[in-house]
């Protein structure tokens, strides 16, 4: 009975120590499982590229004269030889001589050979990542991190060299499972546990069987949910108690990617993110582990030392973009609303007192600054006066309401800016791009005869998500981005952003203040609140715009995005009918697309000069005819 009780006992203890014990891999050994994890991320992509060779043709997936337009402010020698190997035969020859490199990869040996085939797998996949921008949803750009790291460290002869480099990955595995649990704790929908449901119910990530086993039993699904948020952000705690935590860590990790290719459909996550794993183990094991006998530990404290100093820049600079994003301009004014909103807005240009005032509402995460090349043309070249406002949330303006927004709130904010900021004999031409043009319609109807005139600038329609498929397709993801956003720069992000390119196509006296404004959580997180409340007062769209009587209306489109999405051409076609009883005109910008409608120059002198022209005529009295009038303005209409 003693012998029984003993090995009755024996045996918990056993189990404990072989779970809760270090998980000692040696140097070479975790290259190996490392390289050969991530070579078979490479081959499983390859072959999914060539088995779906049509994506790459005209008007596919990975069509590249469309793709290509992401790297078009890229450095000029990357962008030519990217588009060197971006050629169908090209890549098809990449894509199998990576495989084969690959399935090479796979086989047992400590070759050198086997560093220049992780370096070659590595940098095709850099080159190609461009080419082949949809499908690899981060798992091609972790395998290269992997294969560059492994590759150099199989042909550098240095033992200390080889562990920075092994480090190197290992301290990126850490970093991408931190940052991804602390930005989801941030949000609302993974503290409560609601996040699963989200995903699981999408077109592109959902597992219908997966969201009806969620919805049968919530509170399993929450303890999911927040143990996937537990692992991720504890992480790192791998390598307390001498590495003791490794093995329950590392394998939670490897169920979560092994359940993400299964039930999302991201089939490389499988090997990709676990490729780190074996560098994970080598770096966590103790030293006096014979297994790693002789590592080289010195990257750690450079790290650390390096992220400190990181931080400290991080936190210095999101306060310097804060308060260059809200200080305002010279001509900054600000004007309290009925909600209690403290708007921020720029009096461009006082004008003639007698002419009307532009007022420009911007579009979602959008700026005052997009209208930089309209507003400089209208303020210093005609005698109209010019205001540019942000909505609160954006750049100074606060919003400092106590109720749930709804889009109501920013229609009444522009009415009460209209009427606190333009002199009560003063007309106004209310202008807005994209959710702005819906605010101004709908503040038309509020501000009745002080209202000149109406330009939409490839305005939002309030029924184009049940009228237009693409408006559903696109706009189904950008709540969780602008989610991501938000959170990702509160945790102090910013600093790592790069200029985007469109930045680049305003006036150079703008670029540094819409940067800071883009890479301040405010914005996003206001953009998100928005977006939310569009997508819930537009869901409730009773069918029919309503009319907008003895108001002049012009209805300016963009040329791509109305041959992308042609149902958005007919819904623009009903803004310029719904005004009745006044001039009404549609015009569309050849080569023009949704932003850089206003931010390229060129195109934004175009849409100046149709504005000018159509109020120029209402102003001389010959007034189009009571119909809606169609106009594309190309090349022709522009010389």
């Amino acid at each position: 009975m003693k012998r029984v009780r003993r090995i009755t006992s024996a045996v918990p203890s056993k189990v404990a120590s072989a779970v809760f014990s270090p998980l000692p891999v040696g140097r070479d050994r975790a290259l190996g499982l490392s390289e050969r994890l991530a070579a078979a991320t490479s081959l499983t992509s390859s072959l999914e590229y060539l088995t779906q060779r049509h994506e790459m043709g005209k008007g596919g997936m990975n069509d590249w004269e469309i793709a290509k337009d992401s790297i078009a402010h890229a450095n000029p020698l990357l962008r030519r030889l990217v588009d060197v190997v971006s050629g169908p035969r090209t890549t098809t020859a990449l894509h199998l001589t990576r495989a084969g490199v690959a399935t090479a990869m796979l086989l047992p040996g400590r070759a050198n050979w086997r560093g220049a085939g992780s370096l070659f797998l590595g940098a095709t996949s850099a080159l190609l990542g461009p080419r082949q921008h949809y499908g690899s949803d981060g798992a091609d750009q972790v395998a290269t991190l992997v294969q560059l790291a492994t590759g150099g460290a199989r042909l550098v002869p240095s033992p200390a060299a080889k562990d920075a480099l092994l480090w190197y990955v290992a301290l990126q595995s850490n970093l991408s499972y931190l940052v991804s649990g602390w930005v989801k704790l941030l949000g609302p929908d993974w503290r409560d546990g609601s996040a699963l449901s989200g995903v699981m119910r999408t077109h592109t990530y959902g597992h219908e069987g997966m969201h009806s086993w969620i919805r049968s039993n919530p509170r399993a699904a929450r303890l999911l949910a927040h143990s996937v948020l537990a692992l991720e952000c504890l992480f790192p705690l791998a390598y307390l108690k001498e590495g003791r935590l490794t093995r329950p860590v590392l394998a939670s990790a490897a169920a979560f990617h092994l359940a993400n290719g299964y039930f999302m459909g991201l089939g490389r996550f499988a090997t990709a993110f676990p490729a780190m794993h074996p560098l994970v183990a080598y770096t966590a094991a103790p030293r006096s582990h014979p297994a790693v006998a002789g590592r080289d530990d010195r990257a750690l404290p450079a790290a650390l030392t390096l992220l400190a100093g990181a931080t400290a820049v991080a936190a210095g600079t999101a306060v310097q973009r804060r308060i260059r994003a809200t200080e305002g301009w010279r001509t900054s004014r600000v004007l309290t609303t009925r909600h209690g909103n403290r708007l921020q807005y720029e009096e461009m240009s006082v004008g003639d007192g007698e002419r009307p005032v532009f007022v420009l509402a911007a579009g979602l995460l959008s700026t005052s600054e997009h209208y930089a090349w309209i507003s400089e043309r209208l303020s210093h070249e005609t005698p109209y006066g010019v205001i540019a406002y942000a909505r609160a949330g954006y750049a100074g303006s606060r919003r400092r309401a106590t109720t749930v927004y709804r889009l109501s709130e920013s229609v009444d904010d522009l009415v009460d800016l209209v009427n606190g900021a333009v002199a009560p004999h003063r007309k106004v031409i209310l202008v807005g791009h994209s959710i702005g043009g819906e605010l101004v319609r709908r503040a038309t109807r509020h501000l009745g005869d002080r209202v000149h005139g109406v330009v939409y600038l490839d305005s939002s329609h309030p029924d184009q998500f049940n009228r237009s498929a693409q408006q559903r397709v696109t706009g189904a993801g950008l709540g969780g981005t602008f989610a991501s956003m938000s959170r990702a720069l509160r945790l102090g992000t910013g600093a790592l952003l790069t200029h985007p390119w469109w930045i680049r196509e305003l006036p150079a006296a703008y670029q540094e203040k819409v940067f800071a404004q883009y890479a301040d959580a405010r914005m996003w997180y206001a953009a998100r609140r928005e977006w939310k409340a569009l997508q819930e007062d537009f869901a409730a769209y009773p069918g029919r715009l309503p009319t907008i009587e003895g108001v002049p209306g012009l209805v300016i489109s963009a040329q791509r995005t109305v041959d992308r999405d042609p149902d958005q051409l007919l819904m623009h076609r009903e803004l310029a009918e719904a005004h009745r009883g006044a001039p009404s005109e549609t015009v569309v910008v050849e080569g023009a697309g949704h932003d850089t409608l206003l931010l390229n120059s060129r195109l934004a002198n175009q849409v100046t000069d149709r504005v000018l022209a159509f109020f120029q005529r209402l102003d001389e009295g010959t007034r189009a005819p009571r119909r809606s009038r169609s106009v594309t303005l190309g090349k022709e209409a522009a010389r």
